[in-house]
């Protein structure tokens, strides 16, 4: 073959090796909003707990996998109370994240059923050979209509209350069937509870205050409730319907 011609040939092959232009990541939208996603996250320290698809990073209490009763549909998590199991329900039981935190920023929306409970805990210690339910240790920020259920009646059981502890310090819950936003931090044994744009709590953990207001509760029948500084997040499981989305939590 005549060399010229073979070296002309040559140059046509890379040419056209170079004309066929990879995919470009950097234009395909689904890439460019999942980054952004992810540099969001990123940016503000925050980590979803929950994928709005899937209840992966979740178990029940005390069980290796989460009750079929919580299921993960259109960015919500829904526990369906159809069926009654005791006073939870059938396949239900608590919702534990697999992780487990100290001081920590958790956000979240919550909507309750028509005369529903449920309940937002933390610092709570799976040892089910010790504590049968999570709240045997785990102070909760409660869930309720305050309407139609009994717990709505009573003073430090209303919803956003630190159940049977401290009273939220104004009413700025929605009815049942509407969205709550609420943020829990705890850090450094301050404890702050922030509702629908409103800071309504402020205490101290483990200090004598603390330690007089468990026993003047009904957790002082469980010797070490409120006393981990460290702990799982539980969604509870109090046998009506609940919702949850927008599940984010940042380590402090």
């Amino acid at each position: 073959m005549n060399k010229v011609f073979l070296i002309a040939l040559t140059a046509i092959a890379i040419s056209g090796c170079h004309s066929s232009t990879p995919k470009n990541y950097n234009n395909d939208s689904s890439v460019v909003a999942d980054t952004n996603k992810k540099t969001a996250v990123t940016a503000t320290g925050f980590e979803p707990l929950f994928d709005g698809k899937t209840t992966d990073g979740w178990h029940a209490y005390g069980k290796p996998a989460p009750g079929l009763a919580w299921k993960a549909e259109d960015g919500v998590l829904h526990l369906d109370a159809s069926q009654k199991g005791d006073w939870q329900s059938k396949n239900g039981g608590d919702m534990v994240s697999n992780g487990e935190y100290e001081n920590f920023d958790l956000k979240l929306e919550w909507k309750i059923s028509k005369g529903g409970n449920s309940g937002i805990l933390f610092h709570v210690k799976e040892d089910t050979t010790k504590y049968k339910y999570s709240y045997f240790t785990g102070p909760e920020c409660q869930v309720v209509d305050n309407k139609e259920n009994e717990d709505g009646k009573l003073i430090k059981h209303r919803a956003g209350d630190l159940y049977d502890l401290i009273s939220i310090s104004k009413e700025v819950v929605k009815p049942a069937g509407e969205w709550n936003q609420v943020e829990i931090v705890c850090n450094n044994s301050k404890l702050d509870f922030t509702i629908n744009g409103e800071h309504v709590l402020s205490t101290t953990l483990w200090d004598d205050n603390w330690k007089k207001l468990v026993a003047g509760s009904k957790f002082k029948e469980w010797p070490d409730f409120g006393t981990f500084k460290t702990g799982h997040i539980v969604l509870q499981d109090h046998g009506a319907d609940v919702w949850y989305r927008n599940i984010e939590i940042k380590k402090l």
